[in-house]
């Protein structure tokens, strides 16, 4: 495809189709503001269960983003709740999903996912069933990159239908997406348009909240900054609740503010057995177990109905594998890794 519009001067504007892939989420503003300018942004106690959030905010074939950062601070609590909910039909963004990617493949829950990075668990090595649910054709995919990602969510946060790169120009991972090529207006160069990303529910947990949904993160942050200004609905999962009092001390560390929140979840080592920064390490053994079970259907539908679908809640899930004692273990090892 390829269209011509005038602009300010002689100079015409080129644009056509990069990639062969479908676009999977409206990138139109507009629409967007929409639903935006009707969200209640009244400072309410949004403090629920998991359970009730999930249900009440992801449905079926909602488009979802997870936050955190590869192995690191990723909202577990609610992964597993939908998977245990059998939420079915979703979108995911898979900016860099590793582990909440392989719980999802597993409990087939997702079939279309805008992919950079999703089946590798880093150096843990790779998903069987995350790369099976690829292969067989269970998730269809859009290629990006780490950047193009983050970048489209950056569009969807400032209230932009696209912004403008280079990135992947020259790349085979451009024909594989569905971004658009653009002869910039001034100078006539080539640079790739990046629709914006509105997640229909994203999910993110934080070190720290209050009842309202204040977010405080310690350490890396990436995109949950405007991930969290992206998504028309925001699931907010904490370590801890503190006083509003607490977060009025340190403003500036809010980096997520009450009014774009939902649902608050108070859930103690709520990214494991992935790693929080400065709270506990990552459960490495029990990643292995995650890992060895993907070999084998069978052995992977009983861990699934052991650790997901038989247990009623997360704290229960943590309670199979190690409770309190091993969730200590793991707090030490965090302390002795940041010294």
């Amino acid at each position: 495809m390829e269209r011509n519009f005038a602009v300010t001067g002689e100079r015409q504007v080129v644009y056509r189709a990069a990639g062969d892939r479908r676009l999977f989420t409206d990138p139109d503003a507009d629409e967007a503001r929409a639903f935006f300018q009707n969200k209640s942004r009244k400072k309410v106690d949004k403090t629920t269960t998991a359970k009730e959030a999930v249900a009440r905010l992801v449905h079926d074939g909602d488009y979802i983003a997870v936050g955190g950062f590869g192995g690191t601070r990723i909202p577990n609590a609610l992964v597993h709740e939908i998977a245990r909910q059998r939420r079915k039909n979703l979108g995911l963004a898979g900016h860099t999903d590793t582990h909440d990617f392989q719980i999802l493949a597993a409990g087939r829950c997702v079939n279309r996912c805008d992919i950079a990075y999703i089946i590798g668990l880093e150096a843990r090595g790779l998903s069987r069933r995350s790369r099976e649910a690829i292969e067989k054709g269970e998730v269809e995919v859009t290629e990006w990159t780490n950047a193009a990602m983050a970048w489209r969510y950056k569009a969807a946060a400032m209230g932009l239908s696209f912004v403008t790169t280079r990135t992947m120009l020259g790349t085979d991972t451009v024909k594989h997406s569905a971004a658009v090529e653009i002869e910039c207006p001034f100078t006539g160069k080539k640079y790739l348009a990046l629709p914006a990303l509105y997640p229909d529910v994203a999910m993110i947990h934080v070190h720290r909240a209050d009842i309202y949904g204040n977010c405080q993160i310690d350490g890396i942050v990436i995109s949950d900054h405007d991930v969290a200004r992206a998504a028309k609905r925001l699931i907010i999962t904490t370590e801890k609740l503190i006083p509003e009092e607490m977060i009025r001390r340190q403003p500036d560390r809010t980096v997520i503010p009450y009014y774009l929140v939902d649902a608050v979840v108070e859930v103690p080592y709520g990214s494991y057995p992935a790693n929080m920064p400065y709270e506990y390490y990552s459960d490495e053994e029990h990643l292995q177990e995650w890992l060895r079970v993907e070999r084998d259907p069978e052995q992977l539908a009983a861990f699934m109905e052991r650790n997901i679908y038989g247990v009623d809640n997360f704290w229960d899930y943590i309670q199979l594998n190690g409770g309190l004692q091993r969730m200590t273990e793991l707090r030490h090892q965090e302390v002795l890794v940041e010294k």
